[in-house]
């Protein structure tokens, strides 16, 4: 990647910019071809813990390791130019100390060249936001639904139903923006009190399951391509209808093997008399 490409991608100031001007476009990835696809519409692109379930199959993103994020980090930024690339640290890569989050956080940026670091966590976490930001590590939030806390939460559900919720999700929130961080997801909250953060925040909030009145929205691309049948979140709308393409490509394509009709002569080499 050349130093004039690096200079037009947008930045973590640029996004924080944009809370009050426009809705601030997100969506996650996790390959280069998918990435060179999403870049020209989006602000900036997550790659997110997510892959653990999207890609490799998982029940949970407990088992994505540090690894994987960096791996798909560099194949996302090799696929993206303009848009600000921003990675998931993986649970057990900063929880234990703020020490432990630069670390990793330090790697992640070296070792994929991408602009900032997403974390899970709310007051607990904002020492460890503010350690990170102070020493040149941008930090996007993720407050509401944890889907790393999964295994002590007790599934996924969306949160804010009651006044004990409430009091944590706005708590929560006023600790990671006032410790820095650029932007903050919120996630699986219920809308009255996702809008209600939005005016009360510095920072942009981008909405996933939250609210339209959010300052910017992000879904999983995989979701939001229609890729899965099984399950549909209430939060997801499908903007394509993917996975009946693409099975009934591969129909086709055995149906054509097995009749020897593919390949035809054009998809072969010939010896030229």
């Amino acid at each position: 990647m050349s130093v004039q490409s690096a200079r037009r991608r947008l930045s973590p100031a640029n996004i924080e910019a944009l809370k009050g001007e426009r809705p601030i476009v997100s969506l996650t990835a996790y390959t280069t071809p998918i990435a060179r696809l999403l870049d020209p519409h989006v602000d900036f692109l997550l790659v997110g813990d997510s892959l653990g379930m999207v890609l490799y199959g998982l029940d949970t993103t407990v088992g994505v390791t540090l690894e994987m994020m960096i791996a798909h980090g560099q194949a996302v930024m090799r696929g993206s130019e303009r848009s600000c690339i921003v990675i998931d640290l993986p649970f057990g890569s900063y929880q234990e100390s703020k020490e432990q989050a630069f670390r990793s956080a330090a790697r992640v940026l070296k070792e994929t060249g991408c602009s900032a670091v997403k974390l899970e966590g709310g007051a607990e976490m904002a020492e460890t936001v503010e350690f990170l930001v102070s020493r040149g590590i941008p930090v996007l939030g993720h407050v509401g639904l944890m889907p790393q806390l999964v295994n002590t939460t007790g599934g996924y559900r969306s949160v804010g139903r009651n006044e004990k919720e409430v009091a944590k999700i706005r708590r929560d929130a006023k600790a990671i923006d006032d410790a820095g961080a650029f932007a903050i997801v919120v996630e699986g909250t219920v809308e009255p009190v996702a809008r209600e953060i939005t005016g009360e925040l510095r920072s942009p909030t981008i909405g996933i399951g939250a609210s339209p009145a959010c300052d910017g929205q992000i879904l999983v691309s995989d979701d939001m391509l229609g890729l899965f049948n099984d399950f549909k979140p209430r939060f997801v709308k499908h903007f394509a209808e993917l996975a009946p393409a693409i099975s009934k490509a591969a129909e086709e394509y055995a149906n054509e093997v097995k009749a020897r009709t593919f390949p035809g002569v054009e998809h072969t080499f010939q010896v030229k008399r």
